[in-house]
This record gives structure tokens, sequence and C-alpha cells, in this order.
């Protein structure tokens, strides 16, 4: 059965691997699956036919045959619990790897994304520059705190698995802050996991939908 994701037809990081599709695109690279992308516009995010798949109309989507996922953690540990190379075989390990996707999008994501949501949005009200350090030291106690956990290993429990992959994606989202420049054994993780082939096949994929002409150009 063919697998189908959804992506932002212009992304607004213009490639760049920001947008979370990017995470499904390398979790299916690195398991060796084929999948088609259905490009959206943001208006069609909010129409009837997309919100049956997301109903809080964002990207991605994910659909084969019968089975309809959206939030990118819930996709990427289908995709793991069904293909090899995203998990380990060992149970306890398995386990922890599993306990990295929900730490990264549930621990270390959300100041990042207050982060963004400060610096895009709010930067014009009166109180942003009051504000903003604290969001940044907000961010900083979660990344000592992986930091220490990662010390000079290469990944964060033994081999790469989907907590690496989906803990590197949140971890992008620094790249123009210079935060992690504080934490160079963070940096050097971001590092090794953008290194990967399986994520220079999903960034270049979603890099040439962004950098395409357009279709009536």
């Amino acid at each position: 059965m063919t697998i189908t994701i959804t992506a932002f037809e212009r992304s607004p990081d213009g490639g760049q691997g920001l947008a979370r599709d990017t995470r499904v695109r390398w979790a299916l690279e690195k398991v060796g699956q084929p999948y088609e992308v259905r490009l959206v516009s943001f208006a069609a995010l909010k129409e009837p036919a997309h919100l049956r798949l997301h109903p809080f109309g964002q990207i991605p989507t994910y659909e084969e045959g019968d089975v309809a996922l959206f939030e990118t953690g819930a996709i990427v540990l289908h995709l793991a619990k069904r293909h090899a190379g995203l998990l380990p075989a060992d149970a306890r390990a398995r386990a922890r790897a599993i306990a990295w996707i929900f730490a990264a999008l549930n621990t270390v994501e959300p100041p990042i994304l207050e982060l963004v949501t400060a610096k895009l949005l709010e930067a014009d009200a009166p109180w942003s520059a009051l504000r903003l350090p604290l969001v940044k030291d907000r961010v900083r106690v979660r990344l000592r705190q992986l930091s220490a956990h990662l010390g000079d290993a290469d990944w964060l429990d033994g081999a790469f698995s989907a907590g690496d992959l989906m803990m590197v994606s949140v971890l992008l989202r620094l790249r123009s802050s210079g935060l992690l420049d504080e934490f160079p054994n963070l940096r050097a993780y971001v590092a090794r996991g953008e290194a990967r082939p399986a994520y220079e096949r999903a960034f270049a994929a979603q890099l040439a939908v962004n950098t395409a002409p357009p279709a009536d150009g």
C-alpha cells in the first residue's frame, strides 16, 4: 500500500527542514519506505477534507491503506514499530528510545516553540524586550539538562534511534538563535543528525518542493 504524507506547498521556512513533515520524511527514508507527498496550501489546511485527517488543520498527515494518522510523534512511532531501523531490538532499550521521543516533544520542544513565538509574533509587543530573556533562560534550562545527559556520547542512548531523530528535529529550531553554540556537545549532536544520509535525503526532498517554480510559472 502506498504511503502518502501531506506537506506545505510552500513552507514558511523556505524548505530549511523546520516544517514538521521533515521529521516524517526522515523516518521514512531511514526505514527505506517509499512515499508520496500531497502538497497543501494554507487555505486547504482548513478545508473539511484535510480536517478529517488532521482536526487541528496542520501538517503532516500520514495515510496508508485504512490507516490515517496525524502528529509527528505518533507517525514516527508507528513507522518505528513497523519497520526496523528506528528502535532497538532489546525491549528495555526500545522503551527508553520511545521515552526520548516523548521527551523531545513534551519537555524540550515547548520552551523552544515559546521562543519562536516570542521572536516572530511578539517582537513588536511593548513587553517583548523584558520577556525574551526569560524565555531564552527557560530554553537554556532544558539544554543544560540535555547536555549533561548526552555528555560526550554520540546519541542519547547507545545507537541512533527514533528518539534522536525527534530530538535533533526539535533542536534544529534553535539554529538561528545562537543558543546551541552555548552547548558544544549539543551543537555537534545536531550536526551528526544532519549528516546522516536519511536526513540529507529528507532535507533535499523538502527543499526541492520549496525551490521549484510555481506550477503556473
